[in-house]
């Protein structure tokens, strides 16, 4: 996986280039009616794109991997696999975003979604049935930060003829490749640690059976939300330091999860011991705003995956369009932060954080 990440696009192009080039053209001559170099119009296919999108196939074990324009342009089309009167199951505690768009779909087209505790067999058991088409799973849901068991889960959707659609936005395929193990679909908000540099917007997905792959190609051209060659660029960019970057940041977490789980202001630590991304919940006395307004090595921002330390406060951020109701099932409060930690030194990390929290105790 790694040399594989490394010299990701070295050899694509005819010129030798080690570096992937940017095709921008937005249209293809023909030599002749009938005939083509393979590529006709941006939006169906665009070398630089392809590069991207054969690579990232082959790292998750795939059959073919769509590029997308954000993370939830990939969420939209899987939705296009479902019809009015299909049921999805889906991760109780999951990006709130996710939980939008599930809940559009259900209102404009009559798709349910039921949320489940994906840990508990029998309750997955008990909610299936003739209209059951797809599990939707966080294996390491957000921001709760609880990993799910996969594998009684894929036993299920393979006995009832059910597809198993990963997010696999906070492991990546260096930590886990879902397609090897019994999904059908894996996706990522590309945005996140694929990309790894906060600087551009995207999402792909997944598929290993060539003719859902036919499917979702036909609907990526249709709908057109794929990605520009540009962003396809930076996205093979970043992933030729993926392990690195995913290695350093998943050893800082561990360190920042033992430290702050004997820490005074910290009531829970919610971290699976796996990835960059953990959860802190503050004690009642402690403000999260005030941790906020003192971080100063940490960044306080709206999204996760990169090289910097990112805190995000999910009940008015992330999970915002979420009703009140729904995030406090969950335990998204406003206690809860969800750092995404950096490859910064950890002690910086860990020092500003304490000095945050020390100033964050309400008198």
């Amino acid at each position: 996986m790694e040399t594989k990440l490394a010299q990701i696009g070295i050899k694509n192009d005819s010129t030798g280039a080690t570096t992937s080039p940017i095709y921008t053209a937005t249209a293809y001559e023909h030599e002749k009616l009938g005939a083509s170099t393979g590529y006709d119009y941006t939006r169906t296919k665009n070398p630089t794109r392809s590069h991207f999108e054969e690579a990232f196939a082959e790292l998750e074990n795939g059959a073919s991997s769509f590029a997308t324009s954000s993370g939830m342009a990939a969420i939209q089309l899987v939705c296009t696999l479902f019809k009015p009167g299909d049921e999805v199951l889906v991760s109780f505690d999951l990006y709130g975003g996710t939980f939008r768009m599930f809940d559009f779909y259900e209102k404009q087209y009559n798709v349910k979604f039921k949320y489940v505790d994906f840990a508990d067999i029998d309750a997955v058991k008990e909610k299936l049935n003739d209209n059951t088409r797809a599990f939707f799973i966080e294996p390491v849901t957000n921001p709760s930060m609880i990993e799910v068991p996969l594998h009684s889960l894929y036993e299920i959707a393979q006995s009832s003829g059910i597809l198993t659609i990963l997010d696999n936005t906070f492991l990546t395929p260096f930590y886990y490749t879902p397609l090897s193990d019994g999904a059908d679909v894996v996706l990522h908000s590309a945005t996140k640690y694929i990309g790894g540099h906060n600087d551009v917007l995207a999402g792909v997905v997944t598929v290993k059976d060539e003719q859902l792959a036919e499917t979702l190609s036909a609907y990526h051209n249709m709908i057109g939300a794929t990605l520009s060659p540009f962003d396809s660029y930076l996205l093979l960019r970043g992933l030729k330091t993926l392990h690195v970057r995913m290695e350093r940041a998943t050893e800082n977490a561990k360190v920042l999860a033992e430290h702050f789980t004997a820490d005074e202001a910290i009531d829970e630590v919610l971290y699976a011991g796996r990835t960059g991304m953990l959860s802190l919940r503050l004690k009642q006395e402690y403000s999260a705003a005030s941790v906020l307004e003192n971080i100063r090595v940490c960044t306080f921002a709206e999204s996760l995956g990169g090289t910097e330390t990112f805190i995000t406060f999910p009940f008015t951020q992330t999970h915002a369009d979420m009703p009140d109701e729904e995030k406090v099932k969950r335990g998204i409060d406003e206690k809860l932060l969800r750092l995404s930690v950096g490859i910064e030194n950890v002690d910086d990390i860990k020092a500003d954080l304490t000095q945050a929290l020390n100033k964050a105790k309400r008198g």
